[in-house]
């Protein structure tokens, strides 16, 4: 299975982005759309599971959950817009995560791409970055994913290329 992770598209969705989710089974969105037309070109691409992030407005929220927790080729993915990061979640990601024990935490909201391992809670944490043009992030990012049998078979990250103007 092959996922394409994005987050934090801010009403943004440029042809870099639809290829390199074109060839996805799914698309993982971990929240800050913008608006329902970003989450509509996204399900034309594949089936779309995402979370709402801060910004976006109740046609957002209406179409997205605050949190997913779902299984994906033997593994469970926990998403969630604001949640920080290993050693420093936010009081409500660390008590989801606490319960759960998902493989593999799906966040956003920083606009920085990172994936680490989280030695405490033992899964793979996965902020793809900032794949809109809005925000303090100098380069736009994507994440590929491919999951089988219970594993991680590839993780990559996609560089979109730059923001734009930098304030």
């Amino acid at each position: 299975m092959k996922i394409g992770i994005i987050s934090d598209t801010h009403s943004y969705l440029d042809e870099r982005i639809k290829h390199h989710l074109s060839t996805c089974d799914e698309i993982w969105h971990g929240g800050d759309f913008g608006n329902i037309e970003v989450s509509d070109t996204l399900k034309e691409i594949a089936p779309l599971k995402g979370v709402y992030g801060n910004i976006d407005g109740q046609e957002i929220r209406a179409d997205h959950p605050e949190e997913l927790y779902f299984t994906c080729e033997g593994m469970t993915i926990f998403m969630r817009h604001i949640s920080g990061y290993p050693g420093r979640y936010n009081a409500k990601a660390k008590k989801r995560i606490n319960e759960l024990r998902p493989d593999i935490v799906v966040v956003g909201h920083s606009h920085i791409c990172k994936v680490i391992r989280d030695p405490y809670f033992n899964h793979i944490h996965i902020n793809p970055g900032a794949a809109g043009i809005h925000g303090f992030h100098k380069m736009r990012t994507l994440a590929l994913l491919e999951i089988s049998g219970g594993s991680i078979k590839e993780l990559k990250v996609v560089e979109l290329g730059l923001r734009g103007s930098l304030r």
